[in-house]
């Protein structure tokens, strides 16, 4: 199973024992899973996913909760490159449908008549467990964690701006910062921040799965460290060798242009040994004198070798 599959077998094992937050997680299972049927016998209701185990969740808590039995039905992806499987929840106007529906905020009254309310019900999701408990529900229905191997990425798709604003507070009310942005005809909720992913999960109750999201986090981090360190050593390097070489370059002119005796002894000396060791960093160069020179008095000498070799060249001396 990918990573994403994986955090919602775990979420639908996680324990919702108070009926305040079996109803958040209702609420916000059905507000992007469910639809509303209309029939002779009234109205009803339709939840579909793709994830049996959300299925089989959605159906206990109805039945614990509101008392209501659902139906199943399963059938495949009309996709011709599909094999996904999707399990369709019906609750019946016999099972009190309109009831639930009512109950979850998702039906409401407004001058005497029925309508489709926008957004989430504030008064379900007062407490934060029940704020926990909804987005686990939404993340079950509409969400999508991508493998953290591959890229940080934790979505929540919604029919309407509305709603997308609803869920974007609904998830920074616990500190986060997530954003919203418009695809095609859909509004995404979503984070691209590792940590704040890694709080999501643990706000929502997938523990495992936040670990395995840890262990990779880190090792990609430690990676990255280790490369960053690996090319700023080779770049150390180059500009040594390159510094090397401009040295040389000019011992040499001044060796041809007036003879290294022209140098005086001290610069003479610092001349022949740079010349006759390239490949030794300015450290190692200075332990070859008797008695040693400290770096940065080998550093000056050979700047000055470089100065009067340019002074030769600009015909200054």
């Amino acid at each position: 199973m990918s990573f994403n599959q994986d955090v919602k077998k775990e979420l639908t094992m996680v324990s919702t024992g108070k009926k305040c937050c079996q109803l958040a997680l209702s609420a916000g299972f059905l507000r992007f899973a469910g639809s509303i049927t209309l029939g002779p016998g009234g109205m009803g209701v339709k939840v579909s996913t793709t994830n049996a185990a959300a299925a089989r969740l959605f159906a206990s808590v109805t039945k614990d909760y509101f008392g209501a039995r659902t139906s199943l039905s399963t059938q495949m992806s009309d996709q011709p490159l599909s094999r996904r499987r999707s399990y369709d929840l019906t609750i019946t106007p016999e099972m009190n449908a309109e009831g639930i529906l009512r109950e979850a905020g998702i039906l409401a009254v407004r001058e005497g008549s029925d309508y489709i309310t926008d957004g989430l019900n504030q008064e379900i999701i007062k407490k934060r467990c029940c704020r926990k408990a909804c987005l686990r529900g939404i993340f079950l229905a509409a969400g999508m964690v991508s493998d953290p191997a591959r890229s940080y990425h934790l979505e929540i798709s919604c029919a309407s701006d509305y709603m997308a604003q609803d869920v974007r507070k609904l998830i920074n009310s616990f500190g986060l910062k997530a954003r919203v942005s418009q695809r095609r005809n859909r509004y995404v909720v979503y984070l691209k921040d590792s940590e704040q992913i890694a709080d999501f999960l643990t706000l929502i109750g997938a523990s495992s799965q936040l670990f395995r999201f840890q262990n990779v986090r880190i090792t990609k981090e430690m990676k990255g460290t280790a490369n960053r360190i690996s090319n700023c050593e080779n770049a150390n390097l180059q500009r040594s060798v390159n510094s090397a070489q401009k040295q040389i370059a000019d011992i040499e002119y001044i060796e041809k242009a007036r003879g290294l005796l022209w140098l005086g002894e001290k610069l003479k000396k610092t001349a022949e040994i740079r010349r006759d060791n390239p490949e030794l960093s300015l450290s190692e160069l200075a332990a070859l004198f008797d008695p040693p020179l400290a770096k940065s008095g080998l550093s000056h000498r050979l700047a000055k070798i470089s100065e009067m070799a340019e002074n030769i060249r600009k015909g200054r001396v």
